[in-house]
């Protein structure tokens, strides 16, 4: 698995007339001995790529469903070691793309001298690392570009063109376009400034551009995916894994993938 693997699997999925579906679950919620059944499911379900967070205790890009997973994962015991150790267990069995969503911080108290290379070893493709801004990329560059995983850029409805020209260049795997100011969680409505932002991150991207944040109904995954290459859901995934809710999971994602 590498960083081509997760362009390779969205741009699959379009050419077949669907829109990727990119769930985020939170890794060792309620327990790492349940990650396995749950990415299994995902993948069986239809799940493009899979974005698998690391629970933290200072979770800032995370609106409160998402933290009180995290806050779940963490008093169970989770860490990124031992994420990384049961993703590597699973490398036979998982052939969808799984991109890590973590902090910086974790990363450092792993190690920045082996954590890149033993999350490649881990079978990932690609990172989100929403706290570190793309101008301190060279506090890491040294090491991941030792490896070849993608370091997938957010991007947000403010940020000046200049900058979304800068970071629709920079990013790899895919683009996050950002569908709503603030913090992750379910929202009633997609902002309608939404479809012209993709439009204009298109122009500028050569890989795929997917929209996150906000996103929690069938109706919104349709109408996002009209005009993006996909979506990804956090929050209500998150919560509708908690209810052991599957059929509703279900249906989201198939509200995509055709």
């Amino acid at each position: 698995m590498g960083k081509t693997d997760i362009k390779h699997a969205i741009e699959q999925i379009n050419e077949q007339g669907s829109k990727a579906f990119v769930p985020y679950i939170m890794a060792g919620d309620p327990s790492i001995e349940e990650l396995k059944d749950q990415l299994i499911f995902l993948q069986e379900s239809g799940a493009t790529v899979i974005e698998l967070g690391i629970p933290f205790s200072d979770p800032a890009a995370d609106g409160p469903v998402i933290q009180e997973a995290g806050k779940r994962a963490l008093k169970n015991g989770a860490s990124l070691h031992k994420v990384l150790e049961a993703l590597t267990s699973l490398k036979d069995v998982l052939t969808v793309p799984i991109v890590l969503m973590t902090y910086i911080n974790p990363m450092y108290k792993y190690g920045l001298n082996k954590v890149f290379t033993d999350i490649e070893q881990a079978g990932v493709s690609g990172l989100i690392i929403p706290d570190l801004p793309y101008e301190q990329n060279s506090l890491i560059s040294q090491y991941i570009s030792q490896t070849d995983l993608a370091l997938i850029q957010l991007v947000t409805l403010t940020s000046p063109e200049s900058r979304i020209k800068t970071l629709a260049e920079a990013s790899e795997g895919f683009l996050y376009a950002v569908s709503v100011t603030g913090t992750t969680g379910e929202r009633a409505n997609i902002s309608d400034k939404l479809e012209n932002f993709i439009k204009r991150l298109k122009n500028y991207s050569s890989v795929p551009v997917l929209a996150g944040f906000g996103i929690s109904t069938p109706e919104q995954v349709k109408e996002i995916s009209s005009f993006s290459d996909g979506v990804i859901v956090g929050s209500k995934i998150v919560d509708l894994q908690f209810k052991k809710q599957q059929k509703d999971i279900e249906k989201l994602i198939h509200a995509a993938v055709k």
